[in-house]
């Protein structure tokens, strides 16, 4: 059974940076996508960006610019850099993963997602 764990959240002034990471364990990330998501207060989970098992990336487009993914295959582990955050930025952000491998173009969609964290919350302060 796949499990992914989130991890690197907490409580940052705005403009400030966070580091998320995300962990397969029972699985692994190698051909898959890796995708993140955001859910906050009062709105519907939302896509955040995606790589995947190429390196291709795609983002949000409000969020391009400000967040980075990046994977470490010899760990297991999907990254998401966060900087410049701004308060609209509060949320639990939850790390999932493909259902198919092979794709080559991230997928924004939820249901393409088979594997979920349980999520790490984000707070930014203004």
């Amino acid at each position: 059974q796949v499990q992914l764990v989130e991890s690197g959240g907490g409580l940052v002034q705005a403009g400030g940076s966070l580091r998320l990471s995300c962990v397969a364990s029972g699985g692994t990330f190698i051909f898959y996508t890796v995708g993140w998501f955001r859910l906050a207060p009062g709105k519907e989970r939302e896509f955040v960006s995606v790589i995947t098992w190429s390196g291709n990336s795609t983002y949000a487009h409000s969020l391009k610019g400000r967040f980075t993914i990046s994977t470490d295959s010899a760990k297991n582990t999907v990254y998401l850099l966060m900087n410049s955050l701004k308060p609209e930025d509060t949320a639990n952000y939850y790390c999932a993963r493909d259902r198919a491998r092979w794709r080559g173009v991230g997928s924004r969609a939820e249901e393409d997602y088979d594997y979920w964290g349980q999520g790490t919350q984000v707070t930014v302060s203004s």
